[in-house]
C-alpha cells in the first residue's frame, strides 16, 4: 500500500504522482495546513479559490473509485504541517512508501527530501509532467548560452511541439507578432463580461472557513465567482477563446479605469493549479486560427504567453534557485509604501490596479508589469518585499511563476539574465496605453515641479541613480544619450522631485 500525496496546485487525474495507483490499495492524501496559508498571508480569494478547488478535485478523485483522505483546516485534529498529517495517517495505516510529484516551490522541495529520514520509509519525488519543457531539458538549453532570451527558447518550443508552423516555418512568416499587439486605449471599446462561476455548497463552505479564519488577510473575500473544478475552468478556456481571444491581440497592452478583466484569458490561476492542461488551452488557441475565429496575431500571442513565457520562467525559476531568491542587482532597499495594502493614493494609476488587485486578487500582465511593477522598480522597492506583496495578492501566484517574473522581469534584480533591459517607463507610456491619466491628480504633461506626474521624473531619477551599472547596456543607449543631454537645471529639478516625492513616500504620507 502506498501513500499518493497531493498538493494544493497538482489537481490533474494525470498527474505522475497518481499515474499507477492501486485503486483497491492505496491512499491519496490533501489536506488544508496552516503551513501553506501562512508562509505568507496569501489574499482572501486566493485561499478560497485553492481550497475549494482542492475539495472538488478530491471527489473527482473519489468519483475515479479511488481512496481519499482529506484534512479540512478547520478539522481539530489537523497538525497544521504536511509531515504532520503523513505521520497522523501512519499511525493508522502502514504504507510502503510515500509518492509525490514535485512541488512547485523551492522551499517545500526541500522540505520533502527530508521526509524520508523522518517517517523512516522510501519517498519517491516523481517530475512534473504536466509542463512542456522538462527541468532537465531547459537546463540543457540554457547551459553554456552567454544570453538567455525567451524569444529563441519559444521558437525552440514551437518547433518542437509543432505549433503554429508550416514546415519548418512558422505559420505566417513571422515568429512573433508582438508588434502589432499595442494599439493604444480606447475608450469606445466593448469590453465582454469575464465568465462567472456561481458557488455551489462546497465553495459556500469554504467562503465561511475563510471568513472566519482569514478574515485578516489582505483581499476582498465577496463577490467569489472563480471556477473551481475542471469543467467550470473548462468553461473559462471556451468563453475566452469565443468572446476574447479575438480581440486579444491587438489590445493586450490596453488599460481601462474599471476594466480590470479586459480580453485577457484569466485561465493562469487554473493552469496553475492544474484544472486546465497547458496544451488543451494553445490547440484550442491554435484551432481557433485554423478555423478563423480568432487572427494570427491573437492566437499566437496568446500561445506565447504559455509556451513560451510560462515555460521559460519556470525554467529560470529551477535552474538558478536557490540563490535567485536573494538577487538584487540595483541595491533597491525601500520599503513597501502604505499604498500597496489598499491606502489612499493620488496616482490614479496605482489606485485603479491595486484596488482591483486587493478586490479580485488579479490584475492583467501589463498592469502587474508597467504600473505595479514600473512603480517598485523606480521608487526602487527592495525585491523581498515586492516578491513578497505579488506572492500574496494573486490568486496564480505560485513562487517557480512569481519570483522570475518579479526579480527578473520588474525589478531587474537578476542583472539580465532573464529580461535584456528593465522595464522602465515614464508617464507618456501610462498614458498612451490607458486612460488612467485622464482623472488623476497629477499631470502627465507635466514633467517636473509640484503636479507633475511622478514618472516622469521618477524615471529619470532611477536612470541617474543607476547610471554606472546601467550606461552600458545597448537597450538602455538612447535614455542615457537623452539624459546627457540634459543641462545641470533639469537635473537638478529631476533630483528633487524625487527627493521631495520619495521622501514623502518612506514618510508614509499621501503620495
Amino acid at each position: 500500500m502506498k501513500l499518493r500525496v497531493v498538493l494544493g496546485d497538482q489537481l490533474s487525474l494525470h498527474l505522475s504522482s497518481l499515474r499507477d495507483v492501486d485503486a483497491h490499495q492505496d491512499r491519496i492524501l490533501m489536506c488544508e495546513i496552516r503551513q501553506e496559508t501562512d508562509y505568507v498571508e496569501h489574499h482572501q480569494k486566493k485561499i478560497a479559490f485553492i481550497f475549494s478547488a482542492m475539495r472538488h478535485f478530491a471527489e473527482s478523485l473519489r468519483v475515479e473509485g479511488l481512496k481519499v483522505q482529506y484534512r479540512k483546516f478547520d478539522d481539530p485534529e489537523n497538525s497544521g504541517s504536511f509531515i504532520g498529517e503523513i505521520k497522523a495517517l501512519m499511525k493508522a495505516q502502514s504504507f510502503s512508501s510515500v509518492v509525490i510529484t514535485t512541488p512547485g516551490e523551492y522551499r517545500l522541495w526541500e522540505e520533502i527530501k527530508g521526509w524520508e529520514q523522518e517517517i523512516g520509509i522510501p519517498v519517491e519525488i516523481r517530475s512534473d509532467d504536466r509542463f512542456l519543457c522538462s527541468i532537465r531539458d531547459f537546463r540543457q538549453w540554457a547551459d553554456g548560452r552567454k544570453q538567455l532570451r525567451m524569444e529563441h527558447f519559444y521558437r525552440e518550443m514551437r518547433r518542437h511541439h509543432n505549433i503554429l508552423m508550416d514546415g519548418n516555418k512558422p505559420v505566417g512568416g513571422k515568429w512573433n507578432y508582438d508588434a502589432e499587439n499595442r494599439k493604444p486605449a480606447d475608450d469606445s471599446l466593448k469590453v465582454p463580461a469575464p465568465h462567472k462561476t456561481e458557488p455551489d455548497q462546497i465553495t459556500r463552505d469554504v467562503l465561511d472557513l475563510v471568513d472566519n479564519e482569514f478574515s485578516d488577510h489582505i483581499g476582498s473575500l465577496h463577490p467569489f465567482h472563480y471556477a473551481v473544478d475542471r469543467q467550470g475552468a473548462l468553461a473559462v478556456l471556451d468563453h475566452f477563446i469565443s468572446h476574447r481571444l479575438p480581440h486579444f491581440g491587438d489590445h493586450q497592452d490596453v488599460m481601462l479605469e474599471g476594466e480590470p478583466w479586459m480580453y485577457h484569458s484569466h485561465i493562469s490561476l487554473y493552469l496553475n493549479v492544474g484544472l486546465l492542461d497547458p496544451m488543451e488551452c494553445i490547440r484550442a488557441a491554435e484551432r481557433a486560427y485554423y478555423d478563423g475565429q480568432a487572427p494570427l496575431n491573437a492566437a499566437e500571442g496568446f500561445i506565447r504567453q504559455i509556451l513560451g513565457w510560462r515555460e521559460y520562467v519556470r525554467g529560470i525559476y529551477w535552474w538558478q534557485m536557490p540563490s535567485y531568491a536573494t538577487e538584487n542587482f540595483l541595491n533597491a532597499s525601500r520599503e513597501l509604501p502604505p499604498l500597496f495594502w489598499g491606502e489612499a493614493t493620488k496616482m490614479n494609476c496605482l489606485s485603479q490596479v491595486i484596488s482591483e488587485t486587493l478586490e479580485n486578487a488579479y490584475a492583467h500582465h501589463i498592469q502587474r508589469l508597467m504600473i505595479v511593477g514600473n512603480f517598485a522598480l523606480l521608487a526602487g522597492l527592495h525585491p523581498d518585499g515586492v516578491n513578497n506583496w505579488y506572492l500574496r495578492v494573486y490568486a496564480d501566484a505560485f513562487e517557480w511563476v512569481e519570483m522570475p517574473n518579479v526579480t527578473g522581469m520588474i525589478l531587474f534584480a537578476d542583472g539580465g539574465l532573464l529580461a535584456s533591459k528593465p522595464y522602465a517607463a515614464g508617464g507618456a507610456y501610462v498614458s498612451r496605453m490607458s486612460n488612467y491619466c485622464d482623472n488623476c491628480a497629477y499631470k502627465v504633461s507635466k514633467k517636473n515641479g509640484e503636479g507633475a506626474c511622478p514618472f516622469n521624473y521618477l524615471y529619470w531619477d532611477f536612470l541617474i541613480r543607476n547610471q554606472d551599472t546601467l550606461s552600458d547596456n545597448p537597450r538602455l543607449g538612447m535614455p542615457y544619450r537623452n539624459l546627457a543631454r540634459m543641462d545641470d537645471d533639469k537635473i537638478k529639478m529631476i533630483k528633487q522631485d524625487s527627493n521631495r516625492f520619495l521622501k514623502a513616500m518612506d514618510n508614509a504620507e499621501k503620495i
